[in-house]
């Protein structure tokens, strides 16, 4: 049943939750929602995405630039690195938990707040696209495991090997000695997170990953977790996150930076602070990374890491192109 119908046609009541913006008063400074109209740069189409996806933000832009919307230019842009078995940390090919299955996580938010997300699913290679059914399908946010597979097959999906050849090698290799272990950059940074506005001004969002090489069976990270890995306000801006996903999901990352931004402060002083206040719970830790990246409503853009290494990927009416991000260390 649709969200709308289940809604309306609900015989249990109604429970109405009133969010209040956060209102910040400062003589120097403005709140990105009181801006005026003469201070408001030209909404321009753009299309984001944490590392150096060049496939996937080039998707993205196939879809806006012919004025497509951004939710439906960040599902596709996000689908191309699910659906690419040389990316060992998203999709179909990527690493297998500690008992050899891929399990994959994924969510997806749109410019009204609506979203979806999947933890746990195997077999599908497509986990945003079930994420986003479950947005506008059900009423619900999160499905896990064999009910999230099942799911995803009554809504027309294929079930599907993940593990390829490579994979599976690498998971006997790793067998013999069975050492869990972070790597702290790119070679096991998990997760593809993608954001975009469109030329209306909206703005969607979409995360997803196969999560840690090798993790406990059942682990999941920040990537699905609506405000930890992903966060989209139409007001304000976005923001995603990549890297170990328990810390992202103490401080709620995601969200912190969009709270940040709507304080005033810009995408890319939103991400050092997000940063910094992980650094804070974790004094004299090294061995680990995380990147920020973030997106405001006026199409600027900032991302920020834990250790040199992290980059994004960038396209819009400029050019196209990867922008290196400075680091906490």
């Amino acid at each position: 049943m649709k969200r709308r119908k289940f809604l309306k046609n609900s015989t249990t009541g109604t429970a109405a939750l009133v969010a209040t913006p956060l209102m910040v008063s400062c003589k120097n400074e403005k709140t990105t929602a009181s801006l005026s109209e003469s201070d408001q740069v030209p909404i321009k189409p753009i299309a984001v995405c944490t590392w150096n996806f060049q496939n996937a933000t080039a998707k993205a832009w196939d879809v806006l630039k012919i004025g497509g919307s951004a939710l439906d230019a960040v599902e596709q842009g996000v689908m191309v690195e699910e659906a690419d078995v040389t990316n060992e940390t998203v999709g179909k090919g990527g690493r297998p938990d500690r008992d050899g299955h891929v399990t994959l996580d994924a969510c997806i938010m749109d410019k009204d707040g609506n979203c979806g997300a999947v933890v746990y699913l195997k077999n599908i290679t497509h986990p945003v696209s079930v994420a986003r059914k479950v947005m506008e399908e059900t009423p619900h946010i999160i499905l896990a495991g064999k009910g999230a597979e099942k799911f995803a097959y009554e809504q027309g999906f294929k079930k599907e090997d993940l593990l390829t050849e490579s994979t599976r090698k690498q998971y006997e290799e790793w067998k013999k000695t069975s050492k869990y272990e972070t790597t702290i950059n790119i070679e096991n940074h998990d997760t593809i997170g993608m954001l975009a506005i469109d030329k209306n001004g909206d703005i969607a969002g979409a995360c997803t990953t196969s999560g840690m090489a090798y993790k406990v069976a059942g682990r999941v990270g920040d990537s699905p977790i609506i405000g930890a890995g992903l966060y989209v306000d139409n007001e304000v801006g976005g923001a995603t996150a990549t890297g170990v996903g328990e810390e992202v999901i103490r401080t709620v990352g995601s969200f912190l930076i969009v709270e940040l931004m709507r304080q005033g402060k810009s995408p890319q002083e939103a991400c050092e602070e997000g940063v910094r206040r992980i650094m804070k719970k974790n004094e004299g830790r090294e061995d680990f990374q995380i990147g920020f990246l973030a997106i405001n409503k006026q199409g600027e853009t900032g991302g920020y890491c834990v250790h040199p290494g992290f980059s994004y990927q960038k396209y819009d009416p400029s050019g196209h192109g990867n922008v290196v991000s400075n680091s906490f260390y």
